[in-house]
């Protein structure tokens, strides 16, 4: 099934993609246009629609939140296609230089993002762990965006703060105000420290890669952030008396995902939001 569903939002559109071989799709996720800029591409699997909407609603540049292939994954078509420049951080630059290797879940759900040239924001320098600290604001066509360094869910993820519109491009920062799994790769405290941050920021939208608020966006991310606390002291308490990730779980009714876990290989698992909050002590 191939699924794309325009989503509007007043000043933004959005457009929900999703895909599977039978059946729905496990998974959707949205990119956004405002004004004439593209927030993240979608997944390589729909790239003749996503071609068609960026036809139909001309776009002059890219930003992607992360590397992740549901959210670059037609960027280097894009810019083929429309010869307009992508943007994204310097981590996110050296992650899409070359072809990267990815599980069997994600090919089937998404498929493989090829290389694209990805430019820095202004200001910032090419070292890859010292540019967010020097990401100046910049505008295309009288928008002002302020990139901002999000880590947590990747090390190289970025949030995008429209001041003049009020709202926050968010990625996968937020997904949802209740988690049920991480990534092998997600750092818990990196994720609670973003959320600390885009909290301090002046906006109400929300528009995540996965699910948006374009109301009360504030509140959404506050709501995240107090579980991800509360999950984290509570694992952290049991982890300093010495239980193993396993014993964790037990104590604490954690209950797996279990038919996500297969299919990811374990890559995705409630237990590795356990095993985050281990290596963070």
């Amino acid at each position: 099934m191939r699924l794309v569903k325009k989503r509007n939002f007043g000043y933004v559109s959005g457009w929900e993609l999703g895909w599977s071989p039978v059946g729905n799709p496990l998974m959707t996720t949205l990119c956004y246009r405002v004004g004439s800029v593209l927030v993240d591409t979608g997944l390589s699997h729909l790239r003749p629609e996503v071609l068609r909407i960026v036809a139909k609603n001309p776009v002059e540049a890219v930003l992607l939140t992360h590397y992740h292939e549901d959210h670059s994954g037609n960027a280097a078509a894009i810019q083929s296609h429309r010869n307009i420049p992508v943007y994204g951080s310097a981590q996110t630059a050296g992650k899409l230089s070359r072809p990267y290797r990815i599980f069997p879940y994600q090919h089937l759900m998404w498929g493989a993002t090829e290389p694209v040239e990805v430019a820095s924001f202004p200001g910032g320098s090419e070292n890859t762990g010292s540019d967010a600290s020097e990401w100046q604001p910049f505008e295309i066509n009288g928008i002002r965006f302020t990139p901002v360094h999000t880590p947590g869910h990747s090390r190289d993820h970025v949030s995008y703060l429209v001041p003049g519109f009020g709202c926050l491009f968010s990625g996968d920062l937020y997904l949802s105000s209740r988690i049920k799994y991480f990534r092998a790769d997600e750092k818990i405290d990196d994720q609670i420290n973003s959320l600390k941050k885009v909290l301090a920021l002046d906006f109400d939208a929300l528009f995540c890669g996965h699910h948006p608020r374009p109301e009360n966006g504030k509140a959404a991310i506050a709501a995240k952030l107090r579980y991800l606390e509360d999950f984290y002291g509570t694992v952290a308490v049991l982890a300093r008396q010495g239980m193993t990730a396993s014993g964790i779980m037990k104590a604490l009714h954690l209950r797996e995902q279990t038919l996500t876990k297969l299919l990811c290989f374990g890559n995705v698992s409630m237990k590795n939001m356990v095993r985050s909050v281990i290596r963070s002590l």
